[in-house]
């Protein structure tokens, strides 16, 4: 009786998905645009930021020192001039050149993994796929725009008449000295909200308008490669109010703890947690209190937010 043969199935090894190519070229030039894109806009807004931030840090247990925007732009001007409302734009300007070139990095890096595992061979991802990569990008950014905020905020809280405020390198030696290392993360838990969900409506809304714009442009037999300047930057101020209305309390709470006075704390006293304080706020001021500067915030969000998208798309448009 003859031996039966039986054939071994001989398996193809498995083909990993694999990234798009020159990921090191594109790198650089997300890093470079982002940042050149993101110190733009940050000469903007700087002004519009100062006093959004002194409007959140004042005391909830004292008189308030400002009625609105408009009477804290008065008395920081009379106090200061105009350099006092560019107080401490050093920290922000390299903080705006981090999160803006680590955003619009990290977006397309998230973008082209799902495509290569998840949606092989699709150049246009869902909405909400889009939306997820927006969200994943923020929570990024947000672990270095901590330190960079902290002494942000901690330089723009109005000093004394008369008197010169410390510059970034003493706030930075004061933290350390009195908190260490973690100290430079305090209001780590606002700032992951924020970004989180700011960035995912940051990137959602100008994707969501751009997409219509598309469409618009299809419907009547335009091209839809590239978006006109002034769509892109309607897109941008659309993307820019989204992120900042939608999570504006948590940057509200993160702006308190920032600017907490540590040295006059009790000896044994501690610092308090990113839920008290959000207490506090909701128990003395209520929804009032946890958006005031908002509409400041907004209104400077719009133009900044457009020029960044408009300077990065024609920077990548120019040099391909």
């Amino acid at each position: 009786m003859a031996a039966t043969e039986h054939a071994i199935p001989v398996h193809e090894p498995m083909e990993l998905p694999s990234l798009p190519p020159n990921q090191g070229l594109e790198a650089m030039k997300d890093i470079v645009f982002g940042s050149a894109a993101g110190m733009a806009g940050k000469l903007i807004e700087y002004p519009f930021d100062t006093v959004k931030v002194r409007l959140q840090s004042q005391p909830a247990h004292l008189p308030l020192r400002y009625t609105g925007p408009l009477d804290c732009f008065r008395q920081s001007f009379q106090a200061h001039g105009l350099g006092g409302l560019y107080r401490g734009i050093s920290a922000p300007m390299m903080g705006a050149a981090v999160e803006t070139s680590c955003l619009f990095f990290s977006y397309r890096l998230i973008q082209d993994a799902l495509r290569a595992i998840l949606y092989p061979g699709v150049e246009q991802l869902p909405f909400h796929v889009l939306v997820a990569a927006g969200a994943a990008s923020g929570s990024v950014t947000s672990l270095a725009l901590t330190p960079i905020e902290l002494i942000k905020c901690k330089m723009q809280v109005p000093v004394e008449s008369g008197h010169k405020g410390p510059g970034p390198a003493a706030l930075i030696a004061t933290v350390f000295r009195q908190e260490g290392l973690i100290g430079f993360w305090r209001g780590q838990l606002g700032t992951l909200i924020r970004e989180t969900g700011g960035s995912a409506a940051w990137f959602g809304g100008y994707e969501g308008v751009s997409s219509l714009f598309r469409k618009y442009s299809s419907s009547h037999s335009h091209s839809t490669d590239s978006l006109p300047v002034w769509q892109q930057m309607a897109a941008g101020a659309t993307a820019g109010i989204s992120y900042n209305f939608l999570f504006y309390p948590a940057d509200t709470i993160k702006s308190r703890m920032q600017t907490e006075d540590v040295s006059r704390l009790p000896a044994n006293g501690e610092r308090q947690t990113f839920w008290n304080v959000t207490r506090a706020v909701w128990r003395q001021q209520g929804i009032k209190g946890m958006y005031r500067g908002c509409g400041i915030t907004c209104a400077r969000s719009a133009p900044s937010s457009a020029f960044i998208f408009s300077v990065y798309e024609g920077l990548r448009s120019y040099f391909g």
